[in-house]
């Protein structure tokens, strides 16, 4: 019997999942079970810490909101009340607005004539008078291409320190 104890580690059974096939007479539950008194203890001692931290993060909420009442003569913005700016960049108040703003004037400036230089007499034309006029005048100035040869041809490379993203042109 002690070289059966050895082997199998449980006393009277041939594998240790013997003792679970069936209860024990007079009981009336399983003794593979857990144990009820232990979980009922940790769920008690759960609900102590629960409450003794709730308790003191609301003391410690209390404690801030407390030290955060400024005096009655203390002024919240005192930059306000000197009148001074803050160093740049400043943050926007309202970054929409200002793009919006941004863009309906760059659009007016594009289609609307103004002075650039009164001075020098340069002047600002819409862009679409400004393309009708360069069509008019042919004034698209464009490189004389020589028939008489055909282009060179271009090999291209990538260069040592591109990794390929970049080509070079490289003529032989």
């Amino acid at each position: 019997m002690a070289e059966h104890v050895q082997h199998h580690g449980v006393a009277g059974h041939s594998s240790v999942d013997d003792q679970y096939l069936e209860t024990p007479p007079g009981s009336t539950y399983e003794h593979t079970d857990a144990h009820v008194g232990p979980m009922i203890k940790f769920a008690m001692w759960l609900v102590i810490s629960a409450v003794i931290v709730y308790v003191g993060m609301a003391a410690m909420y209390w404690l801030l909101v407390r030290e955060s009442t400024e005096p009655a003569g203390a002024q919240r913005y005192p930059l306000a009340v000197t009148g001074r700016l803050p160093a740049e960049p400043r943050l926007q108040q309202f970054p929409g607005n200002e793009l919006y703003e941004f863009r309906m004037k760059e659009e007016a400036e594009l289609h609307s004539y103004g002075w650039v230089d009164k001075n020098a007499g340069t002047v600002r034309i819409p862009i679409e008078d400004a393309m009708r006029l360069m069509l008019e005048r042919n004034a698209l100035i464009t490189r004389p291409v020589d028939t008489a040869k055909p282009p060179e041809p271009v090999d291209m490379f990538p260069s040592d320190s591109s990794s390929g993203r970049v080509l070079e042109k490289r003529r032989q």
